[in-house]
């Protein structure tokens, strides 16, 4: 990525881009992540969204939501709605593509780039209104997957696409490497109210980052 020192803005949806890193057989340091678009320029924000279950008392997301919390992150979470489809199958929604919008347009007037860290293709219109504010944007998601999971019509409408791919080396945690302190103690904190219990609730893969 080019240095070009302007104000800059992330966007990250948090679902997508667990996706996009578990395709690509990476976990994100978060930290290396904030210092990476840091020498790109002056970072103003980084916004992760993330939805929840807020009935689920032990969630294995909300140590890292709780963390990012504190190390340089605004969090914006909502919560999960599950429905019933029209062939009366259970489901839930968890979309953000509205809110993540609405931040977007929010922020624009204070910011020369704002990086998107999601490969939806619906997010065109919003990627259009943001530079019709003469703001540019960079879309970060990944191609190199099987499938690919950016949208061509977002690649081509953004004025600079980045593959995590090409990221990955500057952003992943190594697998033998210890826990930031944060995150350590936060996960040593759900552990022992498990343990505290008087019955350990079951994982509920429902809960997203």
């Amino acid at each position: 990525m080019a240095d070009r020192r302007g104000k800059l803005a992330l966007f990250i949806d948090g679902v997508k881009l667990h996706a996009m890193a578990k395709a690509l057989g990476f976990e994100i340091d978060y930290k290396k992540l904030l210092e990476v678009f840091n020498e790109r320029g002056k970072l103003l924000r980084a916004f992760y969204y993330t939805t929840v279950m807020d009935d689920l008392e032990y969630c294995a997301v909300r140590p890292l939501v709780d963390w990012l919390d504190y190390n340089g992150y605004m969090v914006i979470t909502k919560p999960i709605k599950e429905f019933i489809d029209d062939g009366g199958r259970r489901k839930v929604k968890t979309n953000m593509d509205i809110d993540f919008a609405v931040g977007a347009m929010e922020t624009a007037d204070h910011v020369d780039e704002i990086v998107l860290f999601s490969g939806e293709g619906n997010l065109r219109p919003l990627i259009a209104a943001l530079q019709r504010r003469g703001v540019r944007v960079i879309v970060v998601s990944t191609a190199a997957s099987e499938p690919p999971l950016v949208a061509d019509e977002i690649r081509r409408q953004a004025d600079e696409f980045v593959d995590l791919a090409e990221l990955a080396a500057q952003i992943s945690r190594a697998p033998s490497a210890t826990p930031a302190a944060g995150e350590e103690k936060l996960a040593i904190m759900v552990e022992r109210r498990r343990s505290q219990g008087a019955e350990e609730k079951p994982t509920d893969t429902r809960c997203r980052r």
